[in-house]
């Protein structure tokens, strides 16, 4: 059986889901998985979709990034796929790891792929720096130091840090840090 899973970052890509699930419905998967969630994040979908494929079955994704966010994360769903009997197949890469060369393709690819990220990560390092050197890179600009006042003034009302966290929309750490910082001046 093909089994097909497509995954868009944000909700704003809703045709490119619709992509997705279009090509794998054309390719002829007879069961879907989709989800608009950042790769970072807890995948349901994904995790329903590798627990229901069974030996025999292949996987299909479109493209690579869509399954897998690096190198090692690509190589524990492979080994699981792999050891259930359960293929994967790649379309815009032509790779099926059903075959050899499939799997040896896919691993190469693979190493490009995260050769391509770390390369990206590191020039966007270099760009921060100089833009800090040339003193146009501040960072981002710190909301709860700004916000100070108005901590100390819900805090006097009685407030616990959870709701003033949730009425000022910052972190409760930030509301701790602030009071903290309040008590150690007085």
């Amino acid at each position: 059986m093909l089994v097909g899973y497509a995954r868009t970052s944000t909700l704003e890509q809703d045709a490119g889901l619709e992509a997705q699930v279009r090509d794998l419905k054309a390719i002829g998967c007879e069961k879907l998985f989709r989800e608009q969630v950042s790769s970072v994040g807890p995948r349901p979908q994904l995790a329903a979709a590798l627990d229901f494929v069974r030996a025999g079955d292949t996987l299909v994704v479109t493209k690579l990034d869509r399954l897998a966010r690096s190198v090692p994360h690509l190589g524990t769903i492979l080994g699981d796929l792999d050891a259930r009997g359960v293929a994967l197949r790649i379309e815009n890469l032509g790779v099926d790891t059903s075959t050899p060369t499939g799997k040896l393709m896919l691993n190469v690819l693979g190493g490009v792929a995260q050769f391509e990220r770390e390369m990206m990560l590191e020039r966007q390092r270099e760009g921060i720096a100089k833009a800090k050197a040339q003193g146009a890179y501040k960072g981002r600009k710190p909301t709860a130091r700004a916000k100070a006042e108005e901590i100390q003034a819900l805090a006097a009302q009685g407030l616990s840090m959870n709701a003033i966290a949730a009425q000022l929309g910052i972190g409760k750490g930030s509301v701790h840090r602030a009071i903290g910082k309040s008590r150690a001046a007085g």
